[in-house]
Parts: C-alpha cells; sequence; structure tokens
C-alpha cells in the first residue's frame, strides 16, 4: 500500500490543501500530511511551522488564529484545512498518516485522539517520539508509527522498533538499501519518492510514502 506525499498526486496539486487530498482518495491511495495547533487550538493541515515558506508572512502557526491563515491561504489560492476536513473528505475509506509536527503537551494529544476518535483510519506519525509515546500512555491502541530520518543510526532504529505497541516505522529512502531494516518485520513506509522512475525502481515489496506519480 502506497500513501501520497502532503497529497501531491502530481505538479498540478498542491502540499496539504483539501482538493489535493481528494483527487489522491479519487486514485484510491491514502495520504500522509502534517498537523500543527493554531493560537485558537485548531488543528490544521500545514507542514512548516511558520507562515514564511508558502505565504510569505512572518507569522508562526502557533501564535496566528486560523481565521487569520485562512484569509492569508485563500489570497494565495492555497487554502489551508482543518483536520475536520480531511476527516470529513475522507470518509474514513483512506488511510490517513498524520505526522505531528511541534512537540505536544499531553492535554493537545487527548484533544487530538478525541477529535479523531470516529475515524479508524488514522495513524500517529511524529519525528519527535515523545508525541507518540505520550499518545499510547493516553490510549495504547492508539495507531502509531516512528518517522527516523537518515543520520539515525539502523542500531537505535532496531532497537525502536522492538516496542509491540508500534505499528510501523516511517523511514527515509536511504534505509531501502540497508538489509537489517529490510528484515525488521514490523511495517515499514519509505519516504519520499519524488518520480515515477524512483517509483517503478522500488515499488516492488515496499510500501512508499510518493508525490508526482
Amino acid at each position: 500500500m502506497h500513501l501520497i506525499h502532503r497529497g501531491i498526486v502530481n505538479k498540478k496539486y498542491k502540499e496539504n490543501i483539501l482538493n489535493s487530498f481528494k483527487a489522491s482518495f479519487k486514485r484510491g491511495y491514502g495520504i500522509e500530511t502534517d498537523i500543527h495547533l493554531t493560537k485558537d487550538h485548531k488543528f490544521i493541515c500545514f507542514h512548516d511551522f511558520t507562515l514564511k515558506r508558502i505565504f510569505k508572512k512572518k507569522l508562526s502557526v502557533k501564535s496566528t488564529k486560523y481565521s487569520q491563515i485562512k484569509k492569508i491561504s485563500i489570497k494565495y489560492k492555497k487554502p489551508v484545512p482543518l483536520l475536520k476536513d480531511l476527516l470529513t473528505a475522507s470518509k474514513n475509506k483512506y488511510p490517513l498518516f498524520i505526522e505531528i509536527k511541534p512537540a505536544f503537551s499531553k492535554k493537545i494529544l487527548k484533544k487530538l485522539l478525541n477529535e479523531t476518535s470516529k475515524f479508524s483510519k488514522c495513524v500517529f506519525i511524529s519525528f519527535k517520539h515523545k508525541n507518540i509515546y505520550n499518545l499510547l500512555k493516553i490510549k495504547n491502541t492508539t495507531k502509531v508509527g516512528l518517522s527516523f530520518s537518515p543520520v539515525t543510526s539502523i542500531k537505535k532504529i532496531i532497537k525502536k522498533s522492538n516496542n509491540k505497541k508500534i505499528n510501523f516505522l516511517i523511514l527515509d529512502k536511504f534505509f531501502l538499501k540497508s538489509k537489517k531494516i529490510k528484515h525488521l518485520k514490523i511495517k515499514k513506509y519509505f519516504y519520499t519518492i519524488k518520480s515515477k522512475i524512483e517509483f517503478n525502481k522500488y515499488n516492488k515489496n515496499n510500501n512508499l510514502i510518493i508525490e508526482n506519480l
């Protein structure tokens, strides 16, 4: 099974917006997306900690209300959706790998679990592993994955994969060449496959996070 990275089916689709997610679903794919919390405590699908890269605004997400982000993003024709919008669009039919970008408090993680409780296809992933361990403390049946960058040692990844409550490893494609990683029994997803050439190269027997099909 493959996931579309931020809903970027191809170059026509912008990252982390509802139309892109819907296009992914229409093609039968689940998606990987990122979430942040706004100043007024709304979960949004957005990658960066600030609005600078996407909207040329020197504003941090956590210090800005959703209404302002929405207004700015509509102006740029890249409307930032609420996580609730994505959940509704998914109709509980497609896998949603939700990457928690900041370090959330347990209170916020409880809010996140409550907001997504009726959607069984949600998997929470993070490079900040404390988010994942705290989610499991709140509800130990939560579907979760640990994310790893290329700088992480294989030894560390193997050690963390031994936790039976962890459902997935989210690994940079760098690790596709590792036999030790390949032989781990835990389900793995490799990111980010950015072209058809890469997709054809790695498609066989691998779960991929892909874009630009």
